[in-house]
């Protein structure tokens, strides 16, 4: 045996953990501007563009509450 343990699943995300921000797909090796606030960042989001955590969480919900008001609002 190789001591090595079985690699584990990611616990399920909590209230207000929009994205799995420990999957390797979120880090770059260069830094390169945030694309909401233009400052340098290693993260990337699910489409691979430069974006820190809290701006690309915070956008995401921006998203989702205009959406919904759009919704309940009948204008979609």
């Amino acid at each position: 045996m190789t001591g090595r343990r079985p690699r584990r699943a990611p616990p399920p995300p909590v209230a207000g953990q929009l994205l799995d921000w420990t999957d390797s797909k979120h880090w770059a090796r260069t830094q390169a501007p945030c694309r909401y606030c233009r400052k340098p960042t290693f993260l990337r989001d699910d489409d691979r563009l430069p974006a820190d955590k809290v701006c690309a969480e915070k956008a995401i919900a921006e998203r989702t509450a205009r959406t919904t008001a759009n919704y309940q609002n009948g204008t979609l």
